[in-house]
């Protein structure tokens, strides 16, 4: 992980502000910062952010941002995606142990081997992944955009598509197209127990199933929506039904039970008896280590420069062919 940084100084409980709300706020001000949030945060931090979104939204908002310090309430591949786009603004995130298991799933040394072996394929790797593999790739996408951007390279072009295998099963399936998988996975949408979800929707036949491409085939075969976080959460606004069973990290049923007070959003139950379905961590940050990053303007995303130019022009290449 190409990441340093230094903790904030310990911070006793009564030394807290007493309302976070408006200390955030009075720094977003002084240090002309902004707050940007995945929707799998914490409810209060989806509450403070400036913009929240999916990897796609979060990628166009820190290329576009003018603000000195970008405060990434993420993990840390979207902090290092935001340093990529902006090498002269100082990008913070609350809790630098806020790693991504389908990141850490693929390996920078592994998967150079695995594309030198294949020397005639184009890569194209899903956002969440670390810098080193960005760097790597030709195209980087998103849950939203993937299949779009597989359909623009030519078909007689041999594609790999890392590291997430059960995206990249759903491209292949949505495009007709052979892709050569990286064996990565999310620990989070992999858990989610298709036996629990058919009791679901015994018990609320008037339910809509909708699931985030990430999930095992044998969960998204009951969907009767597949999308991005985002695109959930627009679907969910435009049906007319009433109830849906979540699959994804339930993070994004804040938002929806704000947009949808009048529906019902039933989180899709893990496999086990535990709260599996939550990213453990996207939970790491909480509003008062984003207060604290914010005071002390730390842990920073820093990187090696030859690292963020490669992995700048797929992020690049991304955009362009998602406008």
């Amino acid at each position: 992980m190409f990441t340093t940084a230094r903790s904030p100084q310990t911070t006793r409980v009564a030394d807290l502000p007493e309302d976070l709300f408006e200390a955030i706020e009075t720094l977003k001000r002084d240090l002309n910062a902004v707050v940007l949030a995945h929707y799998y945060q914490d409810p209060d931090i989806q509450d403070i952010a400036d913009y929240i979104g999916d990897s796609l939204g979060l990628s166009r908002q820190a290329a576009e941002t003018d603000a000195d310090v970008i405060v990434f309430a993420g993990v840390h591949f979207m902090a290092e995606t935001a340093k990529i786009l902006n090498p002269d603004k100082l990008v913070i995130l609350p809790d630098l142990e806020a790693g991504c298991s389908l990141a850490d799933s693929c390996p920078p040394e592994d998967f150079a081997k695995f594309k030198a072996a294949h020397p005639d394929h184009l890569v194209v790797s899903y956002i969440n992944c670390t810098a080193a593999i960005k760097a790597m790739s030709d195209i980087i996408c998103t849950s939203s955009n993937a299949v779009d951007i597989v359909n623009q390279i030519p078909k007689d072009q041999p594609i790999i598509f890392a590291p997430d295998r059960n995206l990249g099963r759903y491209v292949m399936e949505q495009t007709g197209r052979e892709l050569l998988l990286w064996d990565g996975s999310c620990i989070v949408h992999e858990n989610f127990s298709e036996k629990k979800i058919v009791q679901l929707r015994v018990e609320h036949p008037e339910a809509e199933v909708i699931a985030h491409p990430e999930c095992e085939p044998p969960v998204l075969r009951h969907a009767d929506y597949i999308g991005s976080t985002t695109a959930l959460l627009k679907y969910a606004q435009q049906s007319a039904k009433d109830s849906f069973v979540v699959a994804t990290e339930p993070g994004i049923i804040h938002q929806m039970q704000k947009a949808m007070p009048q529906k019902e959003f039933i989180a899709a139950p893990p496999t086990g008896n535990c709260a599996c379905n939550e990213c453990p961590h996207m939970r790491l940050n909480t509003l008062e280590k984003l207060y604290l990053s914010m005071k002390h303007r730390q842990p920073e995303i820093t990187m090696p420069e030859d690292i963020r130019q490669a992995a700048l022009k797929p992020i690049q290449r991304m955009l362009e062919m998602s406008r």
